[in-house]
């Protein structure tokens, strides 16, 4: 198969990168193309992660051959003395197999041979450079009309599709990040209406702006979007917290979410110690009252002391369980925020949280909606709450399952928004999400991480996160928090610092098989269409990017 070569192997090593000599116009090639090198009988495929002016001798390029020597002559000698030199991060190599479209090759590609794996050795010098076809993405990215694929986007050269295997998504916590208005949150959308759709988990979304269930009016292009819930129907449920509380345009959710005053841990208080302004004191008395009046009647039964001296009062119950009665009393004043919560009740008239968790092991999807109770006390209380009890039933199913009851458990994806709020050094041993980022997967639920500051994210928790999808991002901090614990971050560092501000992001880790800068899809009636097959013919993939066999390259 005939390939039109850019270049050619000078010299590179594994721990540094291929160096490739250019023999093709400079402008013709950019930083993170996607290549292949060619070498006895394997191919090896990398990223372009820098371009290098380059001579033969610093004289020829200090100095205007063109000055000094006639035209012809000048041509010539920078033609033979002036190139362009490539540096290449290889990720991946695989065995030449046989010619596509042959009965030898439908056997290899069924063959552990056939497979890409690691680079673990070396291309020979002056091995032909070129870059890749569709073929080679089909081969490393896979077919994305597989069910288990989702294209997230287009090569930037070719316009090739590039898939994301959802399957692996969801076995291991993701992350998507950006700088804010790059698009993150559209390009959660698109993942999650591809994931909803594919049906190889249950999602649930903390949606703090209400901007997944009915759609918004995009302030780019002044056209309004859809949300989840109007083109996946049935798939997915929205709830809201508190009782009659609407969504946009008056819309109202299949259900609501209230709190029993019982489902209030103490844990729960003190992860809300930056917002309630809490004292050191405060796990003190939260334990006393703990032993005082049970786990589950604690908070009712605190809030109901009465002020003064006296049987039945807090001074009382203070001194009795040997706590200052001014710490009592400070804390009671602090927790009246939560307990006038008109989503907080003495008693729901249904089961809420169980409805939702039932819902999710059902295999539909929750949208849960904050309305107009968007504080971050808010936003941390209830997710917290929440995830708790999904934690809770998630791993009695899955020992339930182990131990030959029951079905395993319908996997579980939990996508939050602003997760630096939750996921912080200072917030992440206190809130059910660290656990499960260090420990859920086993019990089939995973994270699905959110954020335009990825740096101020906890980083054991990042460590966890196995799919990183990041558009741009202007912060060094940040950057290096994105690319913590992945080879070759040096290299690609200054790649994410360079994506254009919308519509570039950049794919790492579990997911992908190897990092590539991709242009995002358009989250629009396009995208829908081709997600749920309303057109005969599949814009996502289109003929000229699957004739693989015979590329026209």
């Amino acid at each position: 198969m005939e390939q039109k070569s850019i270049g050619f192997i000078t010299g590179g090593s594994l721990k540094t990168g291929f160096l490739v000599r250019l023999t093709v116009p400079a402008d013709a090639i950019q930083e993170g193309g996607f290549v292949v090198v060619q070498s006895g009988n394997y191919k090896f495929y990398g990223l372009i992660t820098d371009l290098r002016l380059k001579a033969s001798d610093p004289r020829f390029s200090e100095e205007k051959n063109e000055v000094r020597l006639q035209q012809d002559i000048a041509v010539l000698l920078n033609a033979k003395t002036l190139y362009t030199e490539l540096e290449i991060l290889p990720s991946l190599m695989q065995k030449v197999g046989p010619e596509p479209g042959t009965a030898e090759y439908a056997q290899y590609s069924q063959s552990v041979d056939s497979h890409p794996i690691p680079v673990k050795t070396l291309p020979a010098h002056h091995a032909i450079v070129r870059i890749a076809n569709a073929f080679d993405v089909w081969e490393i990215f896979g077919d994305p009309k597989d069910k288990k694929k989702f294209t997230i986007g287009m090569t930037r050269e070719q316009n090739h599709p590039i898939a994301i295997d959802l399957e692996k998504f969801t076995k291991r916590s993701s992350g998507i990040f950006g700088a804010t208005g790059t698009g993150k949150s559209y390009l959660t959308r698109l993942i999650l209406a591809g994931l909803i759709h594919s049906k190889l988990a249950s999602v649930l979304i903390f949606d703090m702006h209400d901007e997944y269930s009915f759609g918004d009016t995009s302030p780019d292009t002044n056209i309004r979007v859809p949300g989840l819930k109007e083109k996946l129907g049935s798939q997915v449920k929205v709830c809201t917290l508190g009782i009659g509380t609407e969504i946009k345009k008056k819309l109202r959710p299949d259900f609501d979410l209230v709190i029993e005053q019982q489902d209030i841990l103490p844990e729960d208080v003190e992860m809300l110690s930056r917002e309630l302004n809490l004292r050191e004191t405060t796990s003190n008395t939260l334990a006393a009252l703990v032993r005082s009046f049970g786990e589950k009647k604690w908070f009712k039964a605190f809030m109901e002391l009465k002020a003064g001296s006296g049987e039945g009062t807090l001074e009382a119950w203070a001194l009795e369980s040997k706590i200052f009665p001014q710490a009592a009393e400070s804390l009671q004043g602090k927790l009246a925020r939560v307990y006038n919560k008109p989503y907080i009740l003495e008693k729901a008239p249904i089961n809420c949280i169980q409805q939702i968790i039932e819902t999710l092991q059902s295999g539909c999807s929750v949208v849960l909606s904050f309305g107009k109770y968007q504080s971050d006390l808010d936003y941390l209380l209830v997710t917290n709450i929440l995830t708790r009890k999904i934690r809770e039933a998630w791993e009695k199913q899955t020992n339930d399952f182990h131990g030959g009851i029951g079905k395993q458990p319908t996997p579980l994806v939990i996508a939050i928004e602003e997760a630096h709020k939750l996921l912080n050094r200072e917030m992440a041993a206190q809130t059910s999400f660290a656990m499960i980022a260090r420990e859920m997967r086993k019990y089939f639920v995973t994270l699905l991480v959110i954020d335009q500051r990825p740096s101020q994210i906890y980083d054991e928790v990042m460590s966890q996160l196995g799919t990183r999808i990041s558009g741009w991002l202007g912060d060094d901090a940040d950057i290096s928090a994105v690319l913590s614990g992945l080879a070759g971050r040096d290299a690609l560092r200054g790649m994410l610092s360079r994506l254009q501000p919308k519509e570039e992001v950049l794919l790492l880790g579990y997911g992908v098989p190897m990092p590539l800068p991709v242009r995002s899809r358009r989250y629009d009636e396009d995208f829908w269409k081709d997600l749920l097959g309303d057109q005969k013919t599949n814009p996502q993939i289109k003929k000229s990017n699957i004739d693989w066999m015979f590329p026209d390259v």
